[in-house]
């Protein structure tokens, strides 16, 4: 749809009710996501983040394994719930973007710049939500309802086991979509006032 950052931002919403259709390409989607991993900035250029793309049957495996990690540790009472919310909000979508951080990237800058050391694994993250917020943006833009997740670190080895990820990569964040099924809640606001200060 190409709208205007301004207009992607106050329409990106979280969106728990999504179908597995899709109205744009998987190489479409792909693009996306790379946009968002050539262009987002990164604190020194670290370039620290790292995105996995999950569609179709691997999507589906994600949520599997969030729910079977979830059934170990989660009373069978109380899993019924979890269950049904993981099925209808997440895994009924068409996909799933896994967001990582390099930790060795960041390691590296903490040598290269001690100074800073206790800083770049709080940058890292600042870098990560970029990220999210521009993946999340653009998916809208394209039709796509989403939402962020973190069953982090609970399925962290499943995931690194599964798609024989880096063991230096780590998991911050995860993004179910799909074509919205409804409408979002009515989103309230603080009175601005009290979040910004001006002075000229």
């Amino acid at each position: 749809m190409e709208r205007s950052l301004k207009e992607a931002l106050k329409l990106r919403r979280s969106y728990y009710a999504v179908s597995n259709k899709s109205l744009i390409s998987d190489e479409e989607i792909e693009n996306i996501v790379k946009f968002a991993v050539k262009h987002v900035p990164s604190a020194f250029n670290s370039q620290s983040t790292r995105l996995v793309l999950l569609l179709g049957e691997q999507h589906r495996k994600f949520w599997d394994i969030v729910k079977e990690t979830l059934r170990k540790i989660v009373s069978a009472e109380a899993f019924k719930a979890t269950e049904t919310k993981v099925d209808t909000s997440f895994k009924a979508g068409y996909g799933t973007v896994l967001f990582f951080e390099d930790r060795t990237i960041v390691e590296g800058l903490q040598k290269a710049f001690p100074l800073y050391h206790e800083k770049f694994p709080i940058w890292s993250q600042h870098t990560s939500a970029m990220h999210q917020l521009a993946v999340w943006a653009m998916l809208e833009d394209a039709g796509f309802g989403a939402s962020l997740q973190h069953y982090n670190p609970l399925v962290d080895k499943a995931v690194m086991a599964e798609w024989k990820l880096p063991e230096n990569w780590e998991l911050v964040a995860q993004m179910p979509f799909g074509v919205p099924l409804q409408e979002p809640g009515q989103k309230e606001f603080n009175p601005i006032e009290e979040r910004v200060r001006v002075f000229k």
